[in-house]
């Protein structure tokens, strides 16, 4: 008799992108979940165009031959908000039909998948490996990160769609502010595979992309300024947006009423540690 899965459930992690001047690179992982549950069964319900694309591709790069299967999502991470929620979907089911199709990939190949589902690494690999990620292509590298190190999420009741985040960026920009924002990227990496995080302080200013999203999020500068003057080492749009996100080792509440005072609109806030785990899977079920 042999085991085959039945369902199983897979925790991923939400993730920060860009870091400011970190654009599509870098990338953080937080401890706030969507679990995916993803069964055997036979469902004739339409799937989310975002579901039925990474079952396709999952079936088309396995050579398996295509079963038939349900998901279901317990969300916890905000949609169309820079914190890589798509990301989470696309990984909890690649990651799912992978156990129930008895694991013909490894981990690295999941990533892999989901790059190209993305079309961009900096919220698939946080998400995929956990910890803080330098991503090029399918080539990263990844730290932990030290608890110590907090996240502050001014998370406000605006959806940004990515593709319309995109179109928005220049063509080109000068030579000066790209050089400026490349020292900062390199100091960010330094500061996070150091741990020395005092050295994040300063450094998260960018030309290649807030200066153009503030169309779309207009309190940007004021949210991020008051994060810095309230003690932040620093502040930056999450992703795409709307999310800001603050970074600090002290006085987390205290940025976050600041941040919210700056935005003066409806939000929420998150404060959040690194998660140094990425997906994890959980409650497999076998049918013998």
């Amino acid at each position: 008799m042999t085991n085959s899965m039945e369902k199983v459930t897979i925790r991923i992690p939400a993730s920060t992108s860009n870091l400011g001047p970190g654009f599509d690179c870098l990338g953080v992982s937080l401890r706030v979940y969507n679990s995916i549950t993803v069964r055997r069964a036979k469902d004739h319900r339409s799937q989310e165009k975002i579901v039925a694309e990474a079952a396709d591709l999952f079936f088309k790069r396995t050579k398996q031959k295509g079963f038939e299967f349900s998901c279901s999502a317990k969300e916890k991470i905000p949609r169309c908000r820079g914190l890589g929620s798509s990301a989470t979907i696309r990984l909890g089911i690649l990651h799912g039909l992978n156990e129930i199709g008895d694991r013909p990939l490894d981990r690295l190949s999941i990533f892999h998948l989901c790059v190209e589902l993305e079309g961009h690494p900096d919220n698939a690999a946080p998400a995929s490996l956990g910890g803080f990620t330098v991503a090029r292509g399918e080539n990263f590298q990844r730290f932990d990160v030290a608890s110590r190190l907090k996240f502050v999420l001014l998370i406000p009741d605006l959806e940004i769609q990515t593709f319309a985040a995109r179109e928005i960026l220049p063509a080109k920009i000068s030579h000066m502010a790209a050089v400026d924002s490349a020292r900062n990227a390199c100091a960010i990496t330094a500061a996070f595979a150091s741990r020395d995080y005092e050295k994040l302080r300063g450094v998260f200013a960018d030309h290649f992309h807030q200066p153009f999203r503030k169309k779309l999020i207009p309190f940007l500068p004021h949210v991020i300024a008051a994060a810095e003057k309230a003690g932040a080492l620093g502040a930056f749009l999450s992703g795409s947006g709307s999310t800001i996100c603050a970074v600090t080792l002290r006085n987390a509440r205290r940025i976050a009423a600041a941040m919210r005072r700056a935005a003066k609109c409806r939000s929420q806030i998150m404060i959040k540690t690194a998660d140094n785990r990425g997906v994890q899977i959980q409650n497999r079920k076998s049918k013998i």
